[in-house]
């Protein structure tokens, strides 16, 4: 291909993908445009924290304009890419309000959860994926025990105080393992519910949790959940959800809260690029070099693309893998340009790590597998090390060392509560199903309280 001067290169999306290749082309001849959604970078694997009021959402996310601020070579929009024409090569932003031109487009747009054609779960079991997720769940992990605090019975109370997490990959296995941990550190906090009753059930559909790791590390795991009194079940499909119960074949599961962590999906971007071989998941099955068959200019990478691993299998979609390719994907860019042979992408995997709560956790380094207290502390030491800006760092390591010595949690805000009575809509258009069945406080209830009702306590 002939050099080109300056080439104008978009990418959709500033997540891991999106900003690693932002970072590789730093000192390449390109002006960048990076398009995203949110004016933030979200570091994902620990969202779960913040859901659990462990961690603040500004502790780890950080303005995208300021990770690149020193960056003279890119430019940062906020819109949502509804569209590409690749025959013009041009990037639709907001329904067709704008468009970009593109040289050479990066699509970078993640993933959601699947709800396997069950779309109206996602109201009363929310996924974990945005900061708008994790704040929707905390909110709904608080007033749980709020409700509790407040039911006029025990069959009602235990209700409020059992968790159904569905989907035992990391992302359930961490959230179910956390749970136990902060309901203990509330144990002081209320008068007539004991928190270290709360009860955690872990729903998974196939025979065994956490599939991406050996199985010797994966029974470890589901050996540490279990003294943490989480009830893992395997061979679980979930068959019905309602606000006040989970059905996994006939049996019906009473609980307030539950929390989808099963099943991912494609942005919707994926589906509308006109000519593009999609996977089921609605991930585009790139070329070697991850651009897109028939397209040499147009990359797609991380959740949003279907990567072949070349044992059969398809590149995990975690954030070092999104990272790499990322990095890839920009590097290739940079080839073209000097008229040099692109590199097929090859993933390196630089470990698999979870959680299990305190002192708890698993890694598989390959060459070495590690459990237990070494293990947490590598999980630590690298959560640490790949979280993006300083002050995050600083702020995180504060946020666990507070924990960690006191057995508290910092983060315990309740938000949105006043609009239930006043009518108003909850973030994102929905109610969490805990709010929507929270008996209202006796000063503002609509309608006088029973007789039977207990009468609240002081303060």
């Amino acid at each position: 291909m002939p050099r080109m001067a300056r080439a104008r290169v978009v990418i959709i999306g500033g997540g891991f993908g999106g900003y690693s290749a932002a970072r590789r082309l730093r000192r390449a001849p390109v002006d960048i445009t990076l398009v995203d959604r949110t004016n933030h970078h979200l570091f994902q694997p620990l969202l779960y924290q913040v859901a659990t009021a462990t961690l603040a959402p500004t502790d780890i996310i950080v303005p995208i304009r300021w990770a690149l601020r020193r960056q003279r070579n890119v430019e940062v929009l906020l819109g949502e890419a509804t569209g590409v024409d690749m025959r013009r090569r041009a990037v639709v932003l907001d329904g067709g309000r704008a468009e970009v031109p593109y040289d050479y487009l990066i699509i970078a747009t993640g993933s959601h959860h699947s709800y396997f054609s069950h779309p109206e779960w996602e109201r009363v079991a929310p996924g974990l994926k945005s900061i708008e997720d994790a704040l929707d769940i905390r909110n709904r992990f608080l007033l749980a025990f709020e409700a509790a605090e407040r039911a006029p019975d025990d069959a009602e109370r235990r209700a409020y105080q059992t968790f159904v997490v569905v989907g035992g990959g990391p992302t359930g296995v961490e959230l179910a393992g956390m749970i136990p941990d902060v309901s203990r550190s509330l144990r002081r906090d209320y008068r007539r519910i004991d928190t270290r009753r709360t009860r955690v059930i872990l729903l998974e559909g196939t025979d065994r949790i956490l599939p991406a790791f050996p199985p010797s590390l994966a029974d470890r795991a589901l050996r540490d959940l279990a003294k943490l009194g989480v009830d893992v079940r395997t061979n679980a499909r979930v068959t019905r959800v309602e606000p006040d119960a989970v059905y996994v074949g006939d049996e019906r599961i009473p609980a307030r809260t539950v929390l989808w962590a099963a099943g991912n999906t494609a942005s919707s971007l994926t589906r509308r690029l006109e000519g593009v071989p999609l996977d089921r998941a609605g991930r585009v099955e790139v070329s070697p070099d991850l651009s897109v068959p028939g397209h040499p200019d147009v990359f797609v990478v991380g959740d949003a693309a279907a990567v072949p691993r070349g044992n059969g299998e398809l590149v995990p979609g975690v954030a070092p893998a999104a990272n790499q390719e990322g990095l890839r994907a920009a590097g290739n860019i940079i080839a073209s340009i000097e008229g040099r042979a692109r590199t097929p992408f090859r993933y390196f995997n630089k470990g698999d790590l979870a959680t299990i709560g305190r002192h708890r956790a698993i890694a598989d380094f390959g060459f070495v597998r590690v459990t237990g207290y070494l293990a947490w502390v590598l999980w630590l030491f690298v959560h640490i090390l790949y979280l993006v800006g300083f002050r995050n760092r600083v702020t995180v390591l504060v946020q666990w060392a507070y924990a960690y010595f006191t057995y508290q949690r910092g983060m315990r805000l309740i938000t949105n509560y006043a609009r239930r009575w006043e009518g108003t809509p909850e973030v994102g258009g929905r109610y969490p199903a805990d709010v929507a069945s929270l008996p209202p406080p006796g000063r503002a209830s609509p309608e006088p309280a029973p007789a039977t009702a207990p009468a609240l306590g002081k303060g």
